[in-house]
């Protein structure tokens, strides 16, 4: 080949390696050297700004283009089910995103040599902790509440003996029942709050020997008050935590659609949400419709660093590990051209170029 005629096609995949097309679900056939990638969102692999595509797995990709002196015509699709479907009926020629290799995707699709090392992590907002209806929740569960009923009752019951008292042996005392009752009730619980009382001293000792035992009732229901909702709220903050893997159990946990976090948060059980990207994801992390979101680790944690400031922390260690590839329909020959051409790129360091140019020196 000329040199002119290489020049010229470098010139065609920069251009159009720049463009973007929007996923309409009919398959394209592309013209002679130039080829059609679906791509999916997934800040820093694949960046979308404005119609123009950036992001590791982009760069990558136009890496390997120039050296198979490809042409690209990009197409977006907005979960990554619809893009591995699209691989698999033909749609596109090659995947380019974070896109996960395992072998349930492998039964549809070809992928090529992994090009990076991940797993799952999982993102938390800042704070976490008991909210008010888990403290009530708690209470109920370790039967305060029914404690609390059988005092509110004692608590109307000794207002009401306290005001027959008062109308029948203080002249002071008010005479019509509502500021009578207001008066026995802030008596009460003020003895119930604060053990103090301001009783005049009615019936010499008897009277004041009745006083004292009301205190020490007073005493003992503001301290089993104070302890039982300590210890229900120490308790509810301790088990609605999320600092990895093993807390996510009886929590609702966001995932991406079609994701292996998906899969792997159902085959272990898990209570899962589906959202189109991280965007929805931390939408519905931040109006506290989950309590955690579980994604690819480079993901959560390029989203993280970004968005500095904003509330959200990535936790725990990496778990279920994996590795990243490209993705071509089942038996297309440019599986095997991409992967030789990646293997190339390893060893010419310059896939680990782009991993420190995303991710900095820290693996």
């Amino acid at each position: 080949m000329s040199a002119f005629r290489i020049a010229a096609r470098l010139l065609v995949v920069l251009f159009l390696g720049l463009g973007a097309g929007s996923a309409t679900g009919q398959a394209f056939n592309p013209p002679a050297g130039t080829v059609t990638a679906g791509v999916y969102a997934s800040p820093p692999f694949v960046i979308e700004d404005g119609g123009l595509y950036t992001g590791m797995a982009i760069e990558l990709w136009q890496a390997l283009a120039i050296r198979a002196g490809l042409a690209t015509r990009f197409v977006e699709y907005p979960t990554l089910r619809e893009l591995v479907d699209a691989t698999a009926n033909g749609q596109i020629d090659v995947a380019v995103t974070n896109l996960t290799i395992n072998q349930e995707r492998a039964q549809s699709i070809d992928f090529t040599q992994p090009w990076y090392d991940a797993g799952l992590r999982i993102m938390v907002a800042d704070g976490q902790g008991a909210g008010f209806w888990d403290v009530v929740a708690g209470l109920q569960e370790s039967g305060h509440l029914r404690a609390y009923l059988w005092l509110g009752l004692v608590i109307v019951a000794a207002t009401i003996a306290l005001t027959l008292f008062d109308r029948r042996f203080d002249k002071e005392f008010p005479r019509d029942w509502p500021s009578g009752l207001a008066e026995s009730f802030h008596h009460v619980m003020s003895i119930a709050t604060s053990g103090k009382t301001a009783r005049k001293k009615m019936f010499g000792a008897f009277g004041r020997f009745l006083s004292a035992v009301w205190l020490v009732c007073g005493v003992a229901v503001l301290a089993y008050v104070t302890s039982s909702v300590t210890s229900v709220m120490t308790a509810a903050a301790i088990t609605s935590r999320i600092d990895g893997l093993s807390d996510l159990p009886g929590k609702t946990i966001g995932v991406f659609s079609g994701s292996v976090a998906e899969t792997y948060s159902a085959s272990i059980g898990l209570d899962t949400r589906s959202y189109r990207g991280i965007e929805d994801a931390v939408a519905a992390l931040r109006a506290g419709n989950v309590q955690a979101v579980v994604a690819d680790a480079p993901v959560l944690e390029y989203y993280s660093h970004t968005r500095g400031g904003t509330g959200l922390t990535v936790v725990g260690p990496i778990f279920n590990p994996d590795k990243y590839g490209f993705a071509t329909p089942l038996d297309s020959p440019l599986s095997r051209e991409i992967t030789l051409d990646l293997l190339g790129a390893h060893e010419d360091g310059t896939v680990e170029r782009l991993r420190t140019k995303y991710f900095g020196n820290e693996r």
